[in-house]
């Protein structure tokens, strides 16, 4: 198994085939990366013996492009790609993006909008009697009825709207697995954990949470919140129940999730033979931004704990950490090297949270993650360990591979499991020798009642983190800053709490380039808070800024020194009869 998976006829006839077993469709361009989730399952599925062929960004307006590599024997696996194609395609303020990231040149409008239902419903159309699977994380944050902020209402389970057979949530490559080996035999696709479907009667499934119709959710606020917490409850690979949902004379079936992968299967699938670069057709076409960021970087791990409520990983990767072994990042760290364009940076080594790499818990393997606790919210629990040893210890030998000079940690951090003098040397470490010049952290606000909203730690917690790092740019006589990421206008944050925040901000002359104007996506808990306008575990009313117009007051208050701020500060000063606090934000640099 060399070369990329083919993309053309003439290359499916280069490896000696007559035919593929799978085609994989995605919206994103094919780089043969395991950052990219279709060649990631591509190569999940060659190794278990399949013929695979991926075809990427092919033109929706018509059939040609879907057909162009025949008909598969067992299935077409359909992915919007790395991310939600309404996320690509469209900013927070709901406008069209410029560039898109993980398309050649950054050109946008290769990817349709919702490209898991036109990608799906384009292969319904050219082929009869065929499997379709769909996944990734657009599929998988809409497996269940959602509400949708592009449409602005909630919409029923993309299952149905892309016709597809079965539906992959979370990680899939268990499941893709024992998919096509079903789809083999013709053995029925009903119970593979991380997965849903669609049967017109729940018999003769056992231990189901019903949860309120499609036609219910859609209409009463209070049941799409009754609905999503049992939703949200049994998203635990242990002790998570069957889910079904009826739409119309239907159900949706979702299964529990599949479980955590252990070490040695992490492992096997990122030393699979990728061949770590774009395929050959996009030469001429430009690069691909998204993978330029990623070229020398490292996965170390998968999942997080941090179970913020913005946040789609607790519904797509879990809150169990999986961890790779120090000796499989090594050998991709040497294999790195033997790049002709390696230059001696590995520029980052990391997952969703980099010092939650090596972290687990006593109680994940047997009883699952704890349903009615946190594991770091309001501080860490005391059965969570944090392997900062393992970490550091890695980092150094990466450090002694010959031809590397330097190893980035680029992805962000937790700032509160740095912030205690436990966390002294691995900080310390981090500050000499991999960060580039810049930590990132996700303080995200300062205001108690927002930041719980969001189920973040308290600012004091920021505050303590921040002035150790600040011993600690001392100490090593390094010339590093921190980026400090916000999100503007989340639910809870009033006007006046904006202005708080941004008062903080002025007077220590701190100047936020990095403000995310929030999003709220598809089943996850503040996107529920946003639509139902209340919580959805506690019942509170929670008050939601719901304007592009006002959504551009908030982000203009927090960027205060940009000049286009300007007159919505003004005009926000106004509104809150605050004119006098005009001398923080408007005097003249």
């Amino acid at each position: 198994m060399s070369g990329f998976l083919p993309t053309t006829k003439e290359e499916v006839a280069k490896k000696g085939w007559d035919s593929l077993d799978v085609i994989i469709i995605t919206g994103d361009a094919y780089v043969d990366h395991p950052s990219y989730g279709a060649a990631l399952i591509g190569r999940v599925l060659e190794n278990a013996g399949y013929r695979v062929g991926i075809i990427a960004q092919p033109d929706w307006r018509s059939k040609e492009d879907f057909i162009r590599l025949g008909k598969p024997r067992l299935f077409f696996g359909i992915t919007a790609g790395n991310m939600d194609s309404m996320v690509a395609n469209y900013t927070a303020n709901k406008r069209l993006r410029k560039k898109d990231a993980y398309s050649p040149g950054g050109r946008p409008g290769l990817r349709p909008d919702r490209a898991t239902i036109v990608y799906a419903n384009r292969v319904r159309e050219a082929f009869e009697n065929i499997h379709v699977v769909i996944g990734g994380i657009e599929a998988s944050l809409r497996r269940l009825a959602h509400y949708d902020w592009w449409d602005n209402t909630v919409r029923r389970s993309i299952l149905l709207d892309a016709r597809a057979d079965i539906l992959v949530y979370g990680m899939g490559e268990n499941q893709v697995k024992e998919i096509a080996h079903r789809v083999d035999k013709g053995i029925d696709l009903t119970g593979i954990p991380g997965t849903a479907i669609v049967r017109k009667r729940l018999n003769p499934f056992v231990n189901v949470e019903i949860i309120h119709p499609y036609e219910v959710v859609k209409s009463w606020t209070d049941r799409f919140n009754e609905a999503y917490k049992a939703i949200y409850y049994n998203q635990d690979p242990v002790n998570g129940r069957i889910v079904a949902q009826a739409h119309g004379n239907r159900f949706v079936i979702q299964f529990p999730p599949a479980r955590p992968l252990e070490t040695q299967e992490l492992d096997a699938i990122y030393e699979l033979p990728f061949e770590r670069n774009p395929h050959p057709s996009y030469q001429k076409k430009g690069i691909i931004p998204g993978f330029e960021t990623t070229k020398f970087s490292i996965v170390s791990h998968r999942g997080c704990c941090g179970e913020c409520y913005f946040c789609s990983l607790f519904m797509h990767q879990g809150r169990i950490v999986q961890s790779r072994s120090g000796s499989s990042i090594l050998n991709e760290a040497r294999s790195l090297c033997q790049r002709h364009d390696f230059k001696g940076t590995i520029s980052d080594v990391g997952g969703p949270t980099v010092n939650l790499f090596m972290a687990d818990c006593t109680l994940w393997h047997k009883w699952g993650a704890c349903k009615n606790r946190h594991c770091l919210i309001p501080e860490k629990c005391r059965n969570l360990h944090l392997g900062y040893e393992e970490g550091v210890q890695l980092y150094k030998e990466i450090l002694k591979i010959p031809k590397v000079r330097h190893v980035f940690l680029e992805s962000g951090f937790r700032h509160d499991l740095l912030a205690n003098n436990k966390a002294s040397r691995y900080l310390e470490h981090l500050c000499r020798h991999h960060v580039s010049g810049r930590l990132k952290v996700a303080p995200e606000h300062n205001i108690p009642h927002v930041l719980r909203l969001m189920n973040k730690p308290d600012f004091n917690i920021y505050e303590a983190f921040a002035r150790k790092f600040r011993e600690m740019k001392k100490k090593t006589g390094k010339n590093q800053y921190l980026v400090n990421y916000f999100i503007s206008a989340h639910p809870g944050c009033t006007l006046q709490d904006t202005l708080e925040l941004a008062i903080y901000l002025a007077k220590r002359r701190v100047h936020p380039e990095q403000v995310q104007d929030f999003i709220p996506l598809p089943m996850t808990v503040s996107g529920c808070m946003f639509y139902t306008e209340k919580h959805p575990f506690t019942g509170e009313d929670v008050h939601v800024t719901k304007t592009l117009h006002e959504r551009k007051i908030h982000r203009a208050l927090i960027q205060y020194k940009n000049p286009s701020s300007k007159k919505y500060i003004h005009e926000a000063l106004k509104k809150l009869g605050k004119e006098d606090l005009s001398r923080y934000f408007l005097q003249k640099s």
